[in-house]
């Protein structure tokens, strides 16, 4: 097998993309790089990079077969995000809308980490090493 380079980017579908911005801004100081909205209004595609991380976002539209995680029951998909600060990343989280779904607390393997569920459905597991 040949080399080659290749990036993988979450696209997490929500309700309403401006929500999402503002609360991933909100957690953690995610930056809006990118936008394109198609001529309807709806987002299809909003960029976002946190720390050196990127994440798409889109509107969920039951024509494309775009469902948010709260029409299917849940996401069956779990986000890690590695911080300096679980706790209070979690903190920020909840106070934002969040849930939390195992509490950030030390681990024995090595780290301070739980599980929340933002307020579009989707699951982090917010992690520091110790």
């Amino acid at each position: 097998m040949r080399s080659m380079s290749t990036t993988i980017r979450p696209r997490l579908i929500v309700p309403s993309v401006d929500e999402a911005v503002t609360y991933y801004a909100s957690v953690f100081g995610a930056l809006e790089t990118f936008r394109f909205t198609e001529p309807s209004g709806s987002i299809a595609h909003c960029e976002i990079t946190i720390g050196s991380s990127a994440l798409s976002l889109a509107q969920a539209n039951d024509d494309y077969g775009l469902y948010a995680p709260e029409t299917l029951s849940g996401s069956p998909v779990l986000l890690t995000a590695i911080v300096d600060d679980a706790r209070a990343v979690g903190t920020a989280m909840t106070a934002a809308g969040a849930t939390v779904v195992v509490p950030i607390e030390d681990r024995d393997y090595g780290r301070c980490e739980g599980r929340i569920r933002d307020p579009f459905g989707h699951l982090w597991v917010i992690s520091q090493q110790l």
